[in-house]
């Protein structure tokens, strides 16, 4: 599937069923170009729209902070706006006091069915041989999304895309979008989500309006969640949530995460892990391995690596006053992890077997430094 196709006629499906799974939704959160409500980004939702309403709205903006605080809501949500106000001079746009659109208009119902000709998604595809999706945005699925922009806007209005995310460009996919941000045709608008914006293209960054989201505050957080797990049917106890709340560190998805993992999350088992070091509990590694090995398991291995810098951070942080000596196995630990890291994506190797060479390194670190 291209990623810049949009109806599902073109995807060759006859029903909602028969689509792969969206590489940029997590479950059990409704996809963000089905999401109406944005929660605690009332100050970046007004910044879009008053540079949308005073004509100043630049050709490509990078939506920036952690996953899961709303960057894909809020991108989502101002395609919608512009979709369905397409000359900011009108009276709705100029009255608008956020980027709110009725469900029932015609263009904001054919974005939510795929269907808008103008609008553009860039994200990691489905294999269907791999039954994966793709670790990257590839540059095929770049190049066919540079039809839209070489051809007059269908609607009238605006053209469009979303990349979510900007992390998961590589170089080459990268440099071909930036050929298009370059020199991008009259009334043409580029969203990119991204949760580590310094590490996109520098001249991408240099051509694009960094806006950056904070983390939600507590009651954000609780009534997106809340309206996630209401709309999925799941249940939860208050308990359940202040926990998830305790740990998520803002962002929402982890929240989900946490909610629906219950105690025996990842991020749980690996600071449980992490507390006995320089004592290695194998059996607990290996668990842990095992639960970030599994299929479509991304979210859980990514906590895994939260909660492995996070500890790495704190103890840099708490030595840092001690003396090189005592800082330096902790930094060496940081470098070799990040190395590992890579290569793991790089090379799809067996994350059971990054997790045990990991701890084993931290363990050295946290002996070297006592």
């Amino acid at each position: 599937m291209a990623a810049y196709v949009h109806g599902r006629e073109k995807m060759g499906v006859s029903d909602w069923e028969d689509l792969p799974p969206e590489s940029d939704r997590f479950e059990p959160a409704p996809h963000p170009r089905d999401s109406f409500c944005l929660y605690g980004q009332d100050k970046a939702e007004r910044e879009l729209l008053e540079a949308f309403r005073l004509g100043r709205m630049p050709q490509a903006w990078i939506l920036g902070g952690p996953q899961g605080i709303g960057k894909a809501t809020l991108a989502w949500r101002l395609a919608r706006f512009i979709a369905a106000n397409p000359d900011p001079r009108l009276p709705a746009v100029q009255r608008a006091e956020n980027l709110a659109v009725d469900p029932k208009n015609p263009a904001v119902r054919r974005i939510a069915a795929m269907s808008f000709g103008d609008l553009a998604l860039l994200r990691r595809e489905w294999n269907d041989k791999t039954k994966k999706h793709s670790t990257r945005i590839m540059v095929e699925d770049v190049r066919a999304m540079l039809r839209l922009f070489e051809q007059s806007a269908g609607e009238g209005g605006w053209r469009m895309a979303i990349i979510d995310s900007a992390d998961d460009l590589n170089v080459s996919s990268a440099n071909a979008l930036l050929k298009l941000i370059e020199e991008p045709p009259p009334r043409s608008l580029f969203l990119l989500v991204a949760h580590h914006p310094g590490r996109i293209l520098p001249t991408i960054r240099s051509r694009c309006r960094l806006l950056t989201l904070p983390r939600l505050d507590d009651a954000a957080l609780d009534a997106a969640v809340r309206a996630a797990l209401d709309a999925a049917g799941e249940k939860f106890s208050q308990a359940d949530l202040a926990r998830a709340r305790a740990r998520a560190d803002g962002s929402a998805r982890e929240a989900l995460r946490l909610v629906m993992a219950g105690e025996g999350a990842v991020d749980g088992l690996t600071q449980k892990a992490l507390a006995r070091l320089p004592d290695v509990d194998w059996l607990l590694v290996h668990r842990i391995g095992e639960a970030v090995a599994a299929r479509e398991a991304e979210s859980e291995f990514d906590a895994f690596l939260r909660g492995l810098y996070g500890w790495l951070s704190e103890n840099l942080h708490r030595n840092k006053g001690l003396g090189p000596r005592a800082v330096a196995p902790y930094a060496d630990a940081w470098e070799f992890m990040e190395r590992e890291a890579r290569d793991l994506e790089i090379y799809n190797l067996d994350k059971r077997a990054f997790a045990v060479v990991v701890f084993s390194r931290l363990a050295e670190a946290a002996r070297a430094a006592a």
